[in-house]
């Protein structure tokens, strides 16, 4: 069985990932045999049926569309806007955006979705496309997870952070049901957290221009923003040992890195954990961004 990671910044990132694709092709040995790109997702910072993160993503569509295709990797338009009216379908921007990535002869692209109302309007308009239920939809409890799974119109499910470590319950999953899971591997959101639905929603009421206020995280460690320290020190936490000697054995294959509202630097070193062999991540890093004249203060 094959490892497939899922990558933030499909628009966000572009510089970042046309210099590690053609890295990872052409030294392949540097990496891990057993993991794959199974997708990069993303959303330009303007579109109002992105959720979950806004403002970022500045990359030309169709630089973004060429990269992935040279490389034939599944692009995922992040479409997770949970407040979307009917009024909202007819945006311009996105359905340009699901004409040019709908097509490709290469590899099926995807689009993250949480609104029903938007699912239903792609299924009819962009029926190549394959669709991934959003972890924005905050699924904590594990039956309704588990009928998110059964649904015929995804391909993926995320479930939240919280159901990570339920391995009693994941293992009894039915094969067809553990190859839809995608879990969400990093995240630094507080464990105990009651608001993380209200702060996805504040995001899809910004997507829509909506003046608002700012969501008011409530986790002790808010103030210090994303550390992958922290991350990893998270309950919910799935680190390398864990996908290999846990979640793999037990049929488990896709894993998703949050990271779109960060900055290059800390991508890529979610490129290096996961995916580069120890003894080759200064070469990853210099390759990517290191030289000898570089100050970083």
């Amino acid at each position: 069985m094959k490892i497939y990671y899922h990558l933030p910044g499909l628009f966000e990132f572009y510089e970042l990932y046309k210099a590690f694709l053609p890295l990872f092709r052409e030294h392949r040995e540097y990496f891990y045999d057993w993991c794959e790109i199974g997708s990069i997702y993303g959303a330009p910072g303007d579109c109002i049926w992105g959720g979950g993160r806004i403002g970022f993503g500045e990359a030309s569509p169709k630089a973004v569309y060429s990269l992935m295709d040279e490389y034939g990797i599944s692009s995922r338009l992040t479409f997770s806007n949970s407040l979307l009216n009917e009024e909202h379908l007819n945006d311009k921007k996105c359905n340009t955006l699901c004409k040019l990535f709908e097509k490709n002869d290469k590899v099926k692209n995807g689009i993250i979705v949480h609104s029903d109302l938007l699912l239903e309007y792609l299924k009819v308009n962009y029926p190549d496309f394959y669709f991934v239920s959003s972890t924005t939809k905050v699924l904590t409890d594990f039956d309704t997870f588990v009928d998110e799974l059964n649904k015929d119109d995804f391909r993926y499910v995320v479930p939240d952070f919280r159901l990570n470590k339920e391995y009693e319950k994941l293992n009894i999953l039915s094969n067809e049901q553990k190859e839809k899971v995608e879990f969400l591997c990093n995240e630094c959101c507080w464990f105990g957290c009651y608001d993380r639905k209200r702060c996805y929603e504040n995001v899809s009421r910004k997507s829509l221009g909506d003046t608002c206020e700012d969501h008011i995280c409530v986790s002790p460690t808010a103030k210090r923003g994303y550390r992958f320290s922290d991350a990893m020190n998270n309950p919910g936490f799935i680190g390398v040992y864990d996908i290999v000697k846990i979640y793999e054995p037990n049929g488990f294959s896709n894993f998703k890195i949050e990271g779109r509202g960060l900055g290059s630097a800390i991508i890529l070193e979610f490129l290096l954990y996961y995916m580069t062999k120890p003894e080759y991540i200064l070469k990853v890093r210099e390759e990517i961004y290191l030289d000898s004249m570089l100050d970083l203060f």
